[in-house]
């Protein structure tokens, strides 16, 4: 009788609890229907010969039960390593192993693991005897010797106690005696001879690729603006990423668990998490050197400037093509920055397009919901092979596009590199929120499942990773960690010169003596940053008394002062119930000076008191006649600087 046996459908049902001495496990019922088919001649229920059809079948259930361990002392959750494949909880080892060091040494582990559990002489205390899935010294042995493979395959790391090694001595010493010869010997004997070599190039360990250290007596230098645009800006975004890509690759999960990072600004605690530090360093690294190329250099004219800030536009569109999230964000971060974001007169020579371009790019780290956009945008690059770019400007999509044909020409588009304070600042808050023990001081383990979570996404993402293909540029790795970087203070007073400097021919006289309200975003789109009104220094975004953070700070809206003698920007539209909509070929001026006129809070009805003017240069400005249509008549070869003033007849 020839029988096929072909599952149909698995349900799942809560099997609430079972207690046992020191632990308490979650059940549930793993409910599978079967379709068992039957060819001609089977006999089924009774059946006799040809009375059954050729394709009968018969539906069955098949019932079994999952145990997961909600909490536990550790004994009970070390000895669930070897039970927890009979139990049905396949992923316990690997949640085990990414978190156990919130609550627990290498040594501690590794001693229950071998000396209560491995030592088969101790049998007559119990606990093996007490071990129902093993019914053999070989198959105990067998799985002990997976949960070693797994360790060492997922957590070298965890191995390295320079200058002892002494976990890793004590497990090859117990591999020689029950596991002599074998290939788990050898792989452990090329750990120790690997990490024994390495010992000399950090203390805790870990060798920093970090690109801001400087190689021995190599000079800081200030910025130098003609040697910064002479690197194409793909380069320079592909060489940000290949320095992320090698530091991100390196991160050891555990490091991010909250219970660990969050105590990195303890004095006793100064090397702690060093592979999460590298990433850090090497993110507030970009983030100056953006800085500094803006403002490192006084004597740049404003067009000069503008232009350097396009060109960081450009180079952080290319990171998000490279799919590079943390030096995008790093760039955005440093365009946000005060002390660049309150160049106002700068940014208003700064093209149209690239401000769309900006626009969009900002828009994916926007703190709404919770980052929604970018976490979702995170997750859906990492499944995908190349960059999934959904620019709404046509002139932008086409650019993207080339550039997007050509990275994948070069087959250097598989990874993501993401920006790491959105998982650390979860994991610290799933650590706020979640108590360590339960009730009877059992361990906690259903936290450390929802740690894995956040986990299991890091360890996906370093994985791919490995796709890059990216070789190093020499000369702008140079370049990039010999720049000097400015202190919040010393940006601050560069900005406030610069400023000062620009100010004094931005205007005509008589556009001066006017009251006058900036309105150049209506002509840039919705969501295009303008700088805000000055304000006194921030601390870094990316600061903390250490000088790191698990995350950078949103770009606060404009605080405006409406006093009748000044200048005043406009505010950036942020929501789609803002009454300043973005221009269209049927705008004409009275429809325009009343949305002007309602985002600045001043009477509506007032619109024949005021005039739409364009600022061509410092002695000559279009004034749009009363009906125009003002996206065909404005001046598209110049800067886009519109003022809205009060009529001459009416200023006193």
């Amino acid at each position: 009788m020839k029988l096929l046996w072909r599952a149909k459908m698995t349900t799942f049902q809560d099997g609430g609890e079972e207690v046992e001495e020191g632990a308490v496990y979650n059940v549930t019922l793993k409910k599978v229907q079967i379709q068992q088919a039957a060819n001609k001649g089977a006999r089924w229920l009774g059946g006799e010969g040809d009375q059954l059809p050729p394709e009968h079948t018969v539906r069955q259930y098949e019932t079994s039960k999952i145990r997961a361990i909600k909490a536990g002392t550790l004994e009970k959750l070390v000895e669930n390593l070897l039970t927890a494949f009979g139990d049905a909880d396949f992923s316990y080892i690997s949640i085990f192993l990414s978190t156990y060091r919130a609550f627990a040494s290498t040594k501690a582990v590794l001693e229950l693991l071998l000396d209560r559990f491995g030592n088969l002489e101790t049998s007559s205390h119990g606990e093996v005897a007490n071990l129902n899935s093993f019914e053999s010294e070989v198959a105990l042995r067998a799985e002990i010797a997976s949960v070693l493979r797994a360790w060492l395959d997922q957590c070298s790391e965890d191995f390295r106690e320079p200058p002892d090694h002494t976990c890793l001595l004590k497990l090859l010493d117990y591999l020689k005696n029950n596991m002599p010869n074998s290939d788990m010997e050898s792989k452990v004997q090329n750990l120790l001879k690997q990490f024994q070599s390495q010992e000399a190039e950090t203390v805790d360990g870990f060798c920093s690729t970090s690109s801001s250290d400087l190689v021995d007596g190599e000079e800081l230098e200030i910025s130098n603006p003609e040697e910064f645009s002479s690197f194409q800006d793909h380069i320079v975004a592909e060489q940000l990423t290949y320095m992320d890509v090698m530091l991100f690759k390196k991160v050891v999960p555990y490091h991010c668990l909250g219970s660990i990072w969050s105590q990195r600004d303890k004095k006793e605690n100064k090397n702690l998490a060093p592979t999460v530090r590298a990433t850090i360093t090497q993110f507030n690294t970009v983030t100056k050197c953006v800085v500094s190329t803006i403002l490192g250099t006084k004597e740049l004219k404003i067009q000069q400037r503008a232009k350097i800030i396009e060109k960081w536009i450009h180079i952080a569109h290319e990171c998000r093509i490279l799919k590079n999230f943390s030096s995008l964000r790093a760039i955005i971060s440093a365009l946000q920055s005060n002390s660049i974001y309150r160049l106002k007169t700068t940014w208003m020579c700064v093209s149209k397009d690239i401000l769309l371009m900006y626009e969009e790019l900002s828009e994916i780290f926007s703190d709404h919901d919770n980052y929604l956009t970018s976490r979702e945008l995170l997750m859906k690059e990492a499944t995908s092979k190349f960059a999934n770019l959904d620019s709404s400007e046509k002139e932008n999509q086409k650019k993207s596009q080339k550039r997007l044909q050509l990275q994948k020409n070069k087959g250097v588009m598989q990874g993501t590199v993401p920006y790491l304070g959105t998982f650390l600042t979860d994991l610290i808050m799933l650590d706020t929120a979640l108590q360590d023990y339960v009730e009877g001081g059992l361990i906690n383990f259903e936290k450390r499942r929802r740690e894995f979570e956040v986990i299991a996404q890091i360890k996906l993402l370093q994985s791919s990773c490995n796709s890059y293909c990216l070789i190093p540029d020499q000369k702008f790795i140079q370049w990039f960690r010999s720049q000097r970087h400015l202190t919040e203070e010393e940006s601050y007073k560069l900005s406030r010169e610069v400023e000062a400097a620009a100010d004094t021919n931005i205007l005509s006289p008589k556009s001066q003596k006017s009251m006058v309200k900036r309105i150049s975003t209506l002509f840039l789109g919705t969501d295009v940053i303008t700088p805000p009104k000055e304000q006194p220094p921030k601390s870094s975004p990316l600061g903390g008394s250490s000088g790191e953070s698990t995350d950078s700070a949103s770009v606060s809206s404009c605080e405006f002062n409406h006093s009748e003698s000044e200048d005043v920007c406009v505010t950036p539209i942020s929501s789609p119930e803002d009454p300043l909509k973005k221009i269209t070929n049927q705008d004409r001026i009275p429809d325009v000076t009343q949305r002007a006129l309602l985002k600045h809070n001043l009477e509506p009805g007032a619109v024949e008191d005021y005039e739409l003017v364009q600022v061509i240069s410092e002695d000559k400005e279009l004034v749009f006649p009363r009906d125009a249509n003002v996206f065909y008549g404005m001046n598209s070869h110049v800067n886009f600087d519109f003022i809205l003033r009060k009529k001459a007849e009416l200023v006193g």
